[in-house]
């Protein structure tokens, strides 16, 4: 789904002033019935970690921190089954998965000796049975299981659909008897910055020259495709040549204006693809 800048903006807007929740993702498909789902929630998470990292610090100062623990352990005082820090977190328009981390932290910092590492933070809110308070266990999975956007369990989805359109784009590869490298080959050989696959015979799309092709499980905004460019693309323009970025949910079209200087942008495996000898794949 290849979006007008303007589109994006439009749909961009409609998510400035709602929570990041199920329910209002239902509501922004029933206000863009055209758009695909995929395309709606990948928007949706980009825009609300945006949103999230502008804010950021604010929910981190010793008295914000402070103020929401309080806040915590009057509220499953009061009720411990009720989802006290879900409803914090919607209150000050903070990812709930962030603020348990913060609730977590703090929780550590007084009941145990040494400071708690990030690695036993993680593992905990990877698993909230090993928070060594039952109440506080429950609102931290209340919280991880309610959060579309952030945390381990959006991590995992957000993995495996990112290998499973890898998993796609190879096949597609095979079934067009096109030759390639993959990621893990590349590395083998002792290259560490690799797009996800290089083709050992170079192909045309579009009547672009493509030496090696990238896949994005995400739809292409402008903040995450100029971090892309800056991060990998152009990386990768430098050492085996031109090539092509899949977007399959999706991105702005006034993005796609490298092609000339070598980085072309689709929304799905090309149709067209012509081989050396002319021949279509």
């Amino acid at each position: 789904m290849i979006l007008t800048k303007a589109q994006y903006d439009e749909i961009a807007q409609c998510l400035v002033s709602v929570p990041p929740t199920r329910q209002s993702l239902r509501k922004l498909k029933q206000r863009f019935p055209s758009q695909s789902q995929a395309t709606l929630l990948s928007i949706f998470s980009q825009e609300y970690q945006k949103h999230i990292k502008r804010t950021h610090a604010k929910h981190h100062t010793s008295e914000a921190i402070e103020s929401y623990y309080q806040r915590y352990l009057n509220g499953v005082g009061r009720n411990g089954a009720a989802p006290v820090l879900l409803e914090l977190a919607n209150e000050v328009d903070y990812a709930p998965s962030l603020m348990a981390r913060i609730i977590l932290e703090r929780f550590l910092q007084e009941h145990e000796e040494t400071p708690p590492s990030k690695s036993v933070i993680n593992s905990m809110l990877r698993d909230p049975s090993q928070i060594p308070d039952g109440v506080l266990a429950n609102q931290v999975y209340q919280c991880i299981v309610n959060d579309c956007c952030y945390g381990p369990l959006v991590d995992c989805i957000k993995h495996a659909i990112g290998h499973e359109h890898e998993v796609l784009l190879r096949d597609m590869l095979l079934e067009k008897n096109l030759s390639f490298l993959d990621e893990d080959q590349l590395r083998a050989k002792g290259y560490d910055k690799t797009p996800d696959f290089i083709l050992q015979v170079p192909v045309a799309v579009e009547g672009h020259i493509i030496h090696w092709i990238e896949s994005k499980a995400s739809f292409g905004d402008e903040c995450s495709h100029q971090a892309y460019l800056h991060d990998q693309f152009w990386s990768y323009w430098n050492r085996f040549g031109p090539g092509l970025v899949i977007y399959w949910y999706g991105f702005i079209q006034e993005l796609d204006c490298n092609r000339e200087r070598g980085i072309l942008l689709k929304a799905c495996f090309p149709t067209d693809i012509v081989t050396l000898c002319h021949s279509v794949a």
